[in-house]
């Protein structure tokens, strides 16, 4: 049996952790996603309306920049498996990489590429973004390793989960509204409140949910709770969809702004499924002794960008095939590309001080590094048998491809009365229906994942029996 220590935590394995750790491992999000949403919600925009690059072209460049990413993934998981700096296991990788990814983000919009050639337009995004995604995943896959190496307690990495997630959608909540608030004080320009609500709207749900997860979860199970939040963002895309196809948007704003919190809430199931990644790695630890950590995370981080990049591939390329042309229809957002710069740097640099606060914050108890190196078919091997990990990375694609879908399109919907026929069934397409078939999906996933709770505090007690033995 565990005993407590005189800290309060309890020893082997299932700590205990206080709200400055949760907060300090949060933060790490929130500073990831204030570069991350920057990308999202707003980089393709950037390309089509201020750069002025071919949608088609934007539409090769985010698949081909998450394919390489397929590749890259597994060789940081790998190698920081397999390695322990002095700094941290994980947590030196906020460093080690948070500067050059600040630089990277801060060099992803700068304004004179606005004025240089098509072809050097072309260049100058294929080299920073690639480089950008590159060096955002040597954050990235160490910092989702950090929250199972904290503990092996469920209800302790269900509050890191919240808080995590809280945080994140703290960045993101920032950066949707605050980026078009944030373009139009730096020109001046009067600020369009409708717009930037409706960008942001949907992340509000987060802040009641969240906090609540460890009664939510009590009152309707794990996978009871996931199905009442996918219902209810079910019925806030439909409600969307019928304001667009039969009503005036402009004259429904409460209906439009309750229904698009409502989707936020359904969305909200990609944020719960960060709690799955801690599971996929002790199921894989219970079975073959070792904690794949950053290989999982890493295997995790690949599904979640093959949604997004999935997402950011289909919607300019079928946008523009429509008739819908992001460079020259008239741009729900200010053009100046002195702007875009501005509010670019100003996420990125808050980014890495909150990453400086986020490696103050966290403590690694839970980490391991194998006798031997992992290679790439045991990786390949461990995939082939684990088969959660297989349905979470099924989960993943398709509730992240659901949630990055419509996020660029999301500026138009307010204006809808300020397109043609055709441009406004694709835009209702892109905001409603596809997200709403694809939560459909993520549901029936959501029932075929074995994992329980019980099961897993069966595996997790018998791996802390053997390495005590």
């Amino acid at each position: 049996m565990a005993t407590n220590n005189a800290n309060g935590a309890v020893q082997n394995g299932f700590y205990k952790l206080s709200w400055m750790q949760r907060i300090g491992f949060g933060s790490g999000d929130l500073a990831q996603n204030l570069i991350f949403q920057t990308v999202a919600c707003y980089l393709m925009l950037y390309l089509t309306t201020v750069l002025k690059i071919n949608p088609a072209f934007v539409s090769g460049l985010i698949l081909g920049v998450r394919l390489l990413d397929c590749f890259w993934s597994p060789i940081v998981g790998r190698y920081i498996d397999n390695h322990n700096p002095k700094l941290g296991k994980y947590r030196a990788y906020l460093l080690y990489g948070g500067i050059p990814l600040t630089i990277a983000a801060v060099c992803l919009m700068l304004p004179q590429a606005a004025t240089w050639s098509s072809t050097m337009k072309i260049v100058y995004a294929t080299v920073s973004y690639t480089l950008l995604s590159m060096i955002y995943s040597v954050v990235n896959i160490p910092y989702g390793s950090i929250m199972a190496s904290m503990t092996r307690d469920n209800d302790e990495v269900l509050k890191l989960t919240s808080t995590r997630m809280v945080c994140a959608n703290i960045g993101q909540i920032i950066v949707q509204a605050g980026f078009p608030i944030g373009l139009a004080m730096v020109l001046s320009q009067a600020i369009d409140w409708k717009q930037a609500m409706f960008m942001a709207i949907g992340t509000i749900p987060a802040f009641v949910i969240l906090p609540a997860l460890p009664v939510l979860k009590k009152l309707f199970g794990k996978k009871g709770l996931y199905y009442v939040l996918l219902c209810i963002g079910l019925v806030g895309f439909i409600i969307l969809y019928v304001i667009g196809k039969f009503f005036n948007v402009a004259e429904c704003n409460v209906i439009v702004q309750t229904a698009k919190i409502m989707t936020g809430v359904g969305l909200l199931v990609g944020s719960l499924m960060w709690a799955l990644v801690p599971e996929v790695i002790t199921e894989s630890e219970y079975r073959t002794g070792n904690r794949p950590a950053a290989t999982v995370n890493a295997l995790a981080g690949v599904a979640f960008k093959a949604g997004f990049s999935v997402a950011g591939f289909i919607t300019p390329l079928v946008m523009g095939w429509v008739g819908f042309n992001f460079a020259e229809e008239k741009s729900s957002l200010a053009t100046d590309p002195s702007a875009w710069f501005t509010v670019t740097s100003i996420f990125a640099v808050a980014g890495f001080l909150l990453l400086l606060f986020c490696f103050k914050g966290c403590q690694e108890r839970i980490a391991t590094t194998p006798e031997k190196p992992v290679t790439f078919g045991e990786m390949f091997k461990e995939f082939k048998a684990n088969k959660c990990l297989q349905l979470m990375i099924c989960i993943f694609i398709v509730v992240f491809l659901a949630s990055f879908i419509s996020a660029p399109v999301n500026a138009y919907y307010t204006k809808l009365a300020d397109y043609n026929d055709v441009a406004k069934e694709a835009i209702l397409w892109f905001t409603t229906i596809i997200p709403a078939a694809l939560l459909i999906l993520v549901g029936f996933l959501i029932y075929k994942y074995p994992l329980t709770d019980e099961k897993l505090d069966e595996m997790n007690r018998e791996i802390e029996a053997r390495n005590n033995k």
